[in-house]
């Protein structure tokens, strides 16, 4: 959440020089002004080394903010992980050091040291220096490997202020330093050791990380225990030495990616369908791939795919192989022992889907990413391999576990009724104009600008006080909702329990985009959404539902932006005609000692004491009001954190609650 008027950084696109001389001519035409440069041999600008890197860093890295950041960490760890992979691996240590210098050490083979022959440099400075050099390229070095551009290393150390790598091998420890890339000192032997490994030491540079150097545990930790997951037995420690003491966790899971679904079912506090987790796995020459499956109570579903440890986060052949499998298993499962009714419509994908957990994972020679990032699966060869494993192993798994089928099957059956009463409910909301952006409800008081860019639309939490905003406003650009009662919690239900619902579609109704299948942000009728609710635990809640319901059936309001929190104050204190505002307890002791005694101090139980002068002047002026804007900084971590908070299970609610209270300094942040 930020205050309505901080500064908040964006990426802007780069800019591109371009150098203007006596031979550019600028030509008129009917269109814009167009600019002809000579375009010859001089015009060719050729970047030597790493100097590429260091001019477009958010080609090898998406970004130079934090996420670009902990890029470079991934980069380091994956080509540990590749000595995993290749059987050579079974430790890797990670730390980040005060003034966050990361070092990862692992005990892999450790980078060659020999001379190379075509550069005639020792081959780790070439690893180091040189865009796609490694083992990655059709030699021996690796058959499977995540790090597939061979730039991951180089790349580092371009961005990197300074970088240091060591590697033990032939009983000795090799070490070299490099500055920007740049290496500032021969590969020397600094010490004898029987050992094997790669040890690297390195700073980011804030010369290119100007927005931040600071890295994150949480981010690092999820990403680290996910590789763990991944590779079954591998130990991977992290270490956080930066404050007084030093913080150190080890991930290791010997049940690998069904550990996984195990941690994604209890991280997301989900009563699950099926009792044990179902996994499969197989083996096709240079190729491989397993999955793990399991059911829970929710609506959504959450499938992890990976190639070559690689997340796949737009997925790819591999994923579109699972999912086709499923779908065709548990149709012929359901006409093959008659478990659809003559009144049901079948089952679709998002049918089979509803609910599942499941990890997809994939290893081959020469996997085909998009990108630098890596973000989909292109070898049409696993859609395949993966869709053969699944259609074979998944229908053997029913049939030999009738119960868990029945289970799972009923699942996805109440998933294909609950999208039928839903379309039935929106046809139906449709008809009676509930759903239409044309049709107004009847608590709305409506505000007169028509720009979208210029309007603000309040919810407020009861009659009483969406009285007094009603009156205190400025009608020309601010609206008001008044909301009563407890709203539904969209968590505990689905879609077809929106519709119509008489808590949530005025809500819907005010804002137009519309819900589900019908939402568009481009018919969002007012720049901003605030919600303002009293500061009391009952607000809170209101607050809480209103914020679920945006991230599961209008996330993309979050996304762009829109959605505020009001922050009213707590107190009013006055002395004579002097009155002033405090929003904390700490804040009304202060206003009692600056003012002095026999002051008056007023106490809002909630937004309906207040008057519409004062709530004009204290949550809806824009020149003296406080708005925190809501922002999804991670959104699998927010997704994770409204199932925890929003779902079925108190324990873990409970837990969440004791563990984060601390940081909780008002009600109405």
């Amino acid at each position: 959440m930020r205050p309505e008027n901080e500064d908040i950084k964006m990426e802007e696109n780069e800019a591109v020089d371009i150098n203007v001389d006596k031979n550019v001519v600028f030509e008129e035409g009917n269109m814009d002004t167009v600019v002809t440069e000579k375009y010859d041999a001089d015009a060719i600008q050729v970047l030597e080394g790493l100097e590429a890197v260091r001019k477009r860093p958010g080609m090898y890295i998406g970004s130079t903010g934090p996420k670009g950041l902990h890029h470079l960490v991934y980069e380091i760890v994956d080509n540990s992980i590749d000595e995993a992979l290749a059987g050579v691996c079974t430790h890797i240590e990670v730390e980040i050091l005060p003034d966050n210098i990361i070092t990862v050490r692992d005990n892999g083979r450790g980078i060659p040291v020999g001379i190379n022959e075509k550069t005639g440099l020792p081959s780790v400075t070439v690893v180091l220096t040189v865009l796609h050099a490694g083992g990655k390229f059709g030699g021996s070095g690796y058959k499977v490997s995540g790090g597939l551009h061979g730039v991951g290393s180089s790349v580092v150390n371009a961005l990197a202020e300074w970088f240091e790598v060591e590697v033990t091998q032939d009983g000795h420890i090799y070490k070299q330093r490099f500055e920007r890339g740049e290496p500032v000192t021969e590969l020397e032997i600094i010490g004898d050791d029987d050992g094997h490994g790669t040890y690297i030491k390195f700073k980011a540079d804030p010369e290119v990380f100007t927005e931040t150097t600071v890295y994150d545990y949480a981010t690092l930790r999820n990403r680290l225990r996910e590789q763990a997951f991944l590779n079954a037995g591998l130990k991977i420690t992290l270490t956080d030495r930066r404050g007084e003491e030093p913080y150190e966790e080890e991930y290791c899971y010997e049940g690998g990616i069904k550990s996984y679904v195990e941690h994604v079912m209890e991280a997301y506090a989900y009563t699950s369908v099926n009792s044990e987790v179902i996994h499969f796995s197989s083996v096709l020459e240079d190729k491989s791939a397993e999955v793990a499956i399991m059911y829970s109570n929710a609506y959504d579903e959450k499938i992890y795919s990976y190639a070559n440890n690689i997340r796949t986060i737009d997925g790819g052949t591999h994923e579109n192989g699972f999912k086709r499998a499923l779908t065709s298993v548990f149709k012929a499962y359901g006409r093959r022992y008659n478990l659809l009714k003559d009144s049901d419509k079948g089952l679709t994908g998002k049918d089979v889907l509803e609910g599942i957990v499941a990890v997809v994972n994939v290893k081959l020679t020469d996997a085909e990413f998009e990108g630098q990032t890596k973000s989909k699966l292109g070898n049409t060869d696993m859609d395949k391999m993966v869709n053969k494993m699944v259609s074979e192993k998944l229908m053997v798994y029913f049939e030999e576990n009738p119960n868990e089928a029945k289970a799972i099957f009923n699942k996805a059956l109440e998933a294909s009724r609950a999208r039928e009463a839903a379309r039935k409910a929106r046809d139906l909301a449709r008809r009676k104009g509930a759903l239409e952006s044309n049709s107004l409800p009847g608590k709305l008081a409506d505000c007169t600008e028509r720009d979208p860019s210029k309007t603000e639309l309040y919810i407020v939490e009861g009659d009483s006080a969406g009285g007094s905003a009603k009156e205190g406003r400025d009608r020309k650009y601010q609206a008001i909702l008044a909301l009563w009662g407890k709203m539904l919690n969209v968590e505990k239900a689905r879609i077809d329990k929106v519709y119509g619902n008489e808590k949530l579609t005025p809500v819907v109704l005010s804002m137009g985009t519309g819900i589900g299948e019908d939402f568009d942000i481009e018919k969002l009728r007012y720049d901003k959404i605030v919600i303002m609710a009293d500061a009391d635990v009952d607000g809170a809640h209101i607050r809480t539902l209103l914020l679920t319901f945006f991230f599961r059936y209008m996330r993309e309001v979050i996304e762009q932006g829109h959605i505020y929190l009001a922050c009213p104050p707590l107190f009013r204190v006055s002395k004579g005609k002097t009155h002033e505002y405090a929003f904390s307890d700490e804040e009304r002791d202060e206003l009692i000692e600056k003012m002095g005694s026999n002051c008056t101090i007023q106490r809002y139980k909630g937004l309906g004491e207040m008057d519409p002068i004062q709530l004009w002047e204290t949550t809806m002026n824009p020149e003296t009001r406080i708005m925190k804007r809501v922002t999804i900084e991670d959104a699998e971590m927010a997704d994770q954190t409204f199932s925890v908070l929003m779902g079925d299970k108190v324990e873990p609610r409970r837990e969440f609650i004791e563990t984060n209270a601390q940081f909780v300094q008002n009600l109405d942040i």
